[in-house]
């Protein structure tokens, strides 16, 4: 689902959500309701392309904990009321790629059990930074990678990484909510909004 450079996005006054971000948006870019209805979608085809293998889904933090959360309930759901049912273990790392809003060269892979465990997997991985994670799993010789992200931003950079799967393709804008974060702050917002300046220079670090 493509949304283009000239969306003008959704009024605030139209949803609710947390009071104590008042004044520091300026619009709803996705609304949670179609995000739901996304993650279901993508569950659905990760089904039918993983066929009958079991599967590690390796979930980056913190930003991906809630697309993740909400796409294992799915295909957890789907294997329930299918013929076939699909193992699944869950594991956590995390990727630390900003400061502020801006990314940072360097990354950092923090947490997470040991990779050699992935050898032979199946895996697949949600969020929304993978180049250098990749780089690491690949090292242990999977059986499949499968990255699933719930955005993808649509830039001029020509290193753009494309996941197998993903929810939307937004413009280059600097979003929060739904477990997605400036600073920390935002986490609790259901809906995926865009930050304006006030906020940033609110939360700013």
């Amino acid at each position: 689902m493509q949304i283009s450079d000239n969306w003008p996005g959704y009024s605030l006054d139209l949803f609710t959500y947390p009071q104590h971000y008042y004044g520091d948006l300026e619009y709803v870019l996705i609304p949670h309701g179609i995000i739901v209805d996304r993650t279901e979608r993508l569950a659905k085809d990760i089904m039918q392309d993983i066929g009958d293998n079991d599967i590690v889904v390796l979930c980056v933090l913190k930003g991906g904990y809630k697309f993740c959360a909400d796409l294992v309930e799915h295909i957890k759901n789907l294997s329930r009321n299918s013929e076939r049912f699909i193992s699944m273990k869950v594991d956590f790392v995390r990727l630390k790629s900003y400061h502020n809003d801006q990314s940072m060269q360097d990354m950092q892979i923090m947490g997470g059990d040991d990779l050699s465990k992935l050898t032979g997997k199946d895996i697949v991985g949600t969020g929304r930074t993978m180049k250098v994670l990749l780089n690491n799993i690949e090292k242990y010789k999977p059986k499949m990678i499968k990255v699933a992200s719930l955005l993808v931003k649509r830039t001029s950079r020509p290193d753009g990484y494309r996941p197998d799967y993903y929810g939307f393709e937004i413009p280059d804008l600097f979003v929060v909510g739904y477990a997605l974060d400036y600073n920390e702050h935002f986490r609790d917002l259901n809906h995926i909004c865009v930050i304006n300046d006030h906020g940033k220079a609110k939360y700013r670090v």
